[in-house]
């Protein structure tokens, strides 16, 4: 006795509606697939979520003008406000004498001079300055004119590489200006925020020991 069941017997998968079959799993799979690109599409796109206006604004970088002398000459420009009076100098007035080193106002390499005040360039926002007279190494001699101590620092062979010089030679600017000179352990103490990696100290506040007493 057979027991095989009839075709017709067997209903059909997914119903008796014969049009509206079930998916099968590849179907399954490709149509998520191609459902969650038109979702992430849009997502990314940015266009069916947020319209032109609130993307523009997302994207827009708040700057102000400033105005401020450096080196004598009056400059005027519109900048990030973010921007730091390092990068200003060097990236917007290409003076790159003062060089960024650690870009946290440890090692001093940034040193300039703002209203006669030594500071770290790379920790001063530029936009804070208005109206301030700066002084970079660039603004130190006078013409052809080497600053006495920019002079000292060849005379006592002060540098190796010289990444570092232009910063040594401003904070021992200052240094001398605020008359921190009675002693070599005095200079030490008072330029200790200038790193030297190549190690020429000595030299260094040898040089800022000649300049102070004139020689």
């Amino acid at each position: 006795m057979s027991t095989e069941v009839p075709e017709s017997a067997v209903p059909p998968p997914g119903g008796t509606d014969e049009s509206s079959p079930a998916p099968s799993r590849r179907t399954f799979i490709a149509t998520t697939a191609v459902g969650g690109a038109v979702v992430a599409g849009g997502v990314i796109g940015g266009t069916s979520l947020l319209g032109q206006e609130e993307a523009s604004a997302a994207g827009a970088v708040p700057s102000s003008r400033v105005s401020l002398t450096v080196n004598g000459a009056r400059r005027t420009v519109t900048v990030d406000n973010r921007t730091s009076l390092l990068d200003l100098l060097r990236e917007h007035f290409e003076l790159t004498g003062s060089k960024k080193g650690c870009n946290a106002g440890a090692c001093g390499a940034c040193t300039v001079f703002v209203d006669g005040q030594r500071v770290n360039s790379c920790l001063t926002l530029a936009v804070r300055l208005e109206g301030v007279e700066v002084t970079t190494i660039e603004g130190l001699a006078d013409g052809d004119q080497l600053h006495p101590l920019q002079q000292a620092f060849v005379d006592q062979d002060a540098f190796q590489c010289g990444y570092c010089t232009p910063g040594q030679i401003m904070s021992g600017v200052g240094c001398i200006k605020e008359g921190h000179t009675g002693s070599p352990q005095e200079i030490r103490e008072w330029m200790s925020g200038n790193i030297c990696r190549c190690g020429c100290y000595v030299k260094i506040v040898r040089a800022v020991e000649q300049t102070a007493r004139g020689k």
